[in-house]
C-alpha cells in the first residue's frame, strides 16, 4: 500500500488503524468474519475496472472474456457447494438478493410474511422502514414468549388467515435450528412460495451442520460474508428449473432462473462488481475444502461453550443457549441496556452489537440485548478454552459498567490473548 501511504496518508492511516482494531480486539459481531489474504487480493484487483452488464457470454460491453471466467468459476463452485442447480452471484448484498427474489415471486402490494425484526428477523423481512415493508403488505410472525423459538403454529395460523404470496424464513438474531421442512408444509397448505434467507447460517448449511433449505424452498438467498467467510455481497440459488412459469412482474412466462436473472439485472441493479465476484469465487473454492467444515464445526463448538460459560455466570440467554454461531443475551434481568453494555465491552476490547430481544421494552437504539458470534474468533484459531476465558471477561465487564478499571484490565487481557492468535499484519506507520 505504498502508493496509498504516500499520496493519501489519511486514508492509509484509517486502514492501518482499522487493521489494528481487528487484530488487537475480539471481534464478536455475529455477522462479521475475517477473509483470507487471497480473497483480499481478489477484492483489490483490476477486476474493479471492468463494466460487465449482463451475464457470461451475454454482456452489453466488450472485453469481458476474463471476467466471464471468474463469474463462471463463482457460479460453478457455489452450485457445487450447496448442491444447487442454479446460482446468481451478482447481487451486491443480501438485501439486493432479497429484493430480486421478492420481485420474482410477488408484485408490490401483495401480502408477504417474514419474521418480525424485534424477534430476530432482518430489515428486509418486512420492516416498515425497509423496501420490503414499503412495497409489500407484511404480516410478521414471531417467536414464542415462553421458549424464545419460532412459533410454527402461529405461523401456520397467520398464513391460513392472510394467504401470503410467499413466506421468507431465516433470521438475523435467532440462535436455533430453523425447520425449513415445516415451513414448506405451511406454504404448501396455503399455496404460497417459500424463500429462505440463509445469510447468517450459509457456512453451516454448506457443510451439512444445519438443515438444507433447498429441497423445501423455491428460492434461497444469502450473503457471502458472515459464516461463509467471503467478501461482502449476496447470492441467489434455486433448484426450481423445469417448465416456464407465469410469474408476477413478467410479461411472458419464464423459468425461475430466467426470472431471477432478469430481476437481478436489469431489474434491481446495473453492472456487477467484478472484483467482488472474483473474491466470491475464491471464497467458494475455499469453502469446498475439508478444512472449511472443520472450521464450521469449531464455530458451533465455540458458541456452545461460550453460552455455557455465560449461563454459569448467571446471564439470561434467549432460548437458553444456541445451535449455531450466535448467542443473544437478554440483559434486562441485570437492569442493563444493550447500548451501555456494547460501549463498556468495546472499551474493554470486545466488539459486540446491541440487539433487540423478544418483547423488548427498550427502543431499537437502546435495546435490552447483546448479540455475540464466534465466526471471526474461530477464524483466528481460538477454541473452547479461549471461549471460557472470553465468557468470563464479558461477565467481569458487565458486572459493573461504570468501573473503568475493569475495562482497562480486560483490555490488557484481550490484547495479550490476541497476540497469541495473530491474523493480519498491521501496516507500518
Amino acid at each position: 500500500m505504498q502508493n496509498l501511504k504516500q499520496q493519501y496518508p489519511e486514508i492509509y492511516a484509517a486502514i492501518r488503524d482499522e487493521t489494528r482494531r481487528q487484530t488487537e480486539t475480539l471481534e464478536m459481531i455475529a455477522s462479521e468474519n475475517f477473509v483470507s489474504l487471497p480473497v483480499l487480493e481478489a477484492l483489490g484487483s483490476v477486476m474493479t475496472n471492468k463494466y460487465a452488464e449482463g451475464y457470461p457470454r451475454h454482456r452489453y460491453y466488450g472485453g469481458c472474456e476474463h471476467v466471464d471466467v471468474v463469474e463462471g468459476k463463482a457460479r460453478f463452485n457455489v452450485k457445487k457447494l450447496f448442491n444447487a442447480k442454479y446460482a446468481n452471484v451478482q447481487p451486491h448484498s443480501g438485501s439486493q438478493a432479497n429484493m430480486a427474489a421478492y420481485l420474482t415471486l410477488a408484485k408490490p402490494g401483495d401480502t408477504i410474511m417474514g419474521m418480525h425484526l424485534n424477534h430476530g428477523g432482518h430489515l428486509t423481512h418486512g420492516s416498515p422502514v425497509n423496501f420490503s415493508g414499503r412495497l409489500f403488505n407484511v404480516v410478521a410472525y414471531t417467536i414464542s414468549p415462553d421458549t424464545g423459538r419460532i412459533d410454527y403454529d402461529e405461523m401456520a395460523k397467520l398464513a391460513r388467515e392472510h394467504k401470503p404470496r410467499f413466506i421468507v424464513s431465516g433470521a438475523s438474531a435467532y440462535p436455533r435450528i430453523i425447520e425449513f421442512d415445516r415451513i414448506k408444509e405451511i406454504c404448501d397448505d396455503v399455496g404460497c412460495y417459500h424463500i429462505a434467507d440463509i445469510a447468517h447460517i450459509a457456512g453451516l448449511v454448506a457443510t451439512g451442520l444445519h438443515p438444507d433449505p433447498l429441497p423445501y424452498t423455491d428460492i434461497v438467498t444469502s450473503t457471502t460474508h458472515k459464516t461463509l467467510r467471503g467478501p461482502r455481497g449476496g447470492l441467489i440459488l434455486t433448484n426450481v428449473e423445469g417448465g416456464e412459469l407465469m410469474l408476477p412482474n413478467m410479461p411472458k412466462p419464464k423459468t425461475m432462473p430466467e426470472a431471477i436473472d432478469a430481476w437481478v439485472f436489469p431489474g434491481c441493479q446495473g453492472g456487477p462488481l467484478m472484483h467482488v465476484i472474483a473474491a466470491k469465487a475464491v471464497a467458494f473454492i475455499e469453502a469446498r475444502k475439508p478444512e472449511f467444515k472443520e472450521y464450521q464445526q469449531q464455530v458451533i463448538k465455540n458458541a456452545a461453550v461460550l453460552a455455557e460459560t455465560l449461563l454459569a455466570e448467571d446471564f439470561k440467554l434467549v432460548t437458553g443457549g444456541t445451535d449455531n454461531h450466535l448467542i443473544l443475551m437478554d440483559l434486562a434481568p441485570r437492569g442493563l441496556t444493550g447500548r451501555a453494555s456494547e460501549r463498556a465491552l468495546e472499551n474493554a476490547g470486545i466488539t459486540t452489537n446491541k440487539n433487540m430481544v423478544p418483547n423488548d421494552p427498550q427502543k431499537p437504539f437502546i435495546t435490552s440485548g447483546i448479540r455475540l458470534g464466534t465466526p471471526a474468533l474461530t477464524t483466528r484459531g481460538m477454541k473452547e478454552d479461549e471461549m471460557r476465558r472470553i465468557g468470563k471477561m464479558i461477565s467481569y465487564v458487565l458486572s459493573d459498567l461504570e468501573d473503568e478499571e475493569r475495562q482497562k484490565k480486560t483490555r490488557s487481557e484481550v490484547e495479550e490473548l490476541c497476540k497469541r492468535f495473530k491474523f493480519y499484519e498491521i501496516p507500518p506507520e
